[in-house]
């Protein structure tokens, strides 16, 4: 099997406080491995071992979302007929359905057609035709519009009864922007269904949490300084109550081209890496899936016009944005009371 690396974006690291500081009670499991080109990790109140539901579960994401896989049932949309319905399984078209309503609320800042303009700029797998010099060099203007017009949400369409997806171009579709929420939710499903209680599910940094922590307190996470040189220093400790978290940045993945720095964010609309000052961006929501998305396109936004949708939507939202010497917080209404010390 190859790796299903499509997954895996640089996100700035979210810690879990509350079990790296806690003893475990014996009634807690810890299970943990790799997913998605990432890890996973599960700290669960569970009666019995549910090591094989964790597998099944992650697994089956895989199946249906993974581009990596060839008889995936994403890869076999991709590959199919411009025009054509294509029979999906369910949650593949709720996926495809989310990402649809995030893409029309941010304005196309956040879209799971923009794969081939990420591989152009070489953050991802090089795409068919591509030459080695495009990761060496920037893209001409040329190559980025003529990429352009193979991206667009506009052109995917998806129906939910039967779950079908059809495409009016040639579109690469690629979950890595929303699939980790989605198996963080799916396996919290699972779980819960199997009478699990008092869990937390962390998924390559997207987490969600159910209950009280192996210290008998609401779960913790603690956001990451967003600077390579302050690796594991926690900016901001949030408490996470029956809530996900999600966290998109960009300072640990970016090209130097030619002497210029280049995001590995980049914005659909223009097919250009951003330019904003915006470091990394939290959200908190009841779906690590929603969450998952909304931090992508808050980040694609930027500390701006991000900060006026995350507001506009009532998002809680954490902005980390880097200045000259240091950097700066800005955070929405529903965030501010979410916040706790460190040492409480």
């Amino acid at each position: 099997m190859k790796n299903p690396r499509p997954y895996a974006r640089t996100r700035v690291l979210i810690i879990i406080a509350g079990v790296l500081t806690a003893c475990s009670a014996p009634e807690f499991r810890h299970y943990d491995g790799a997913t998605m080109g990432t890890y996973y990790r599960v700290t669960a109140r569970c009666s019995e071992d549910v090591s094989g539901l964790i597998e099944r579960e992650l697994l089956a994401v895989n199946q249906d979302m993974s581009t990596y896989l060839s008889d995936s049932a994403l890869s076999r949309f991709n590959d199919a007929p411009v025009g054509d319905w294509v029979d999906v399984p369910k949650p593949l078209a709720d996926v495809l359905d989310v990402a649809l309503q995030l893409s029309r609320e941010s304005t196309g800042a956040f879209d799971v057609t923009v794969g081939p303009l990420v591989n152009l700029w070489g953050f991802g797998p090089p795409s068919p035709g591509a030459s080695a010099a495009v990761l060496a060099h920037a893209p001409d203007k040329a190559q980025i519009a003529a990429l352009r017009s193979q991206v667009g949400f506009d052109k995917l369409e998806v129906r939910a009864d039967p779950p079908r997806l059809r495409k009016s171009a040639d579109l690469y579709v690629d979950l890595s922007a929303i699939a980790k929420g989605h198996g963080v939710d799916r396996l919290v499903d699972a779980l819960a269904g199997a009478g699990c209680s008092d869990l937390l599910v962390d998924i390559g940094g997207e987490v969600r949490a159910i209950g009280r922590s192996p210290s008998d307190r609401a779960w913790r996470i603690g956001v990451e300084v967003p600077d390579p040189e302050s690796f594991g220093v926690i900016q901001r400790v949030i408490t996470l109550e029956g809530m996900a978290a999600a966290t998109s940045g960009d300072y640990r993945n970016f090209r130097d081209l030619e002497g210029s720095r280049y995001s590995h964010t980049i914005d659909p609309r223009t097919g250009y890496p951003v330019t904003h000052k915006l470091a990394s961006v939290t959200v908190l929501h009841t779906s690590a899936m929603w969450a998952d998305g909304y931090a992508t396109a808050l980040n694609v936004l930027g500390p701006t016009a991000g900060f006026a949708l995350a507001e506009r939507m009532g998002l809680a939202a954490l902005f980390i944005i880097r200045e000259e010497t240091d950097f700066d917080e800005r955070y929405t209404a529903a965030m501010r009371n979410m916040f706790i010390s460190a040492v409480e």
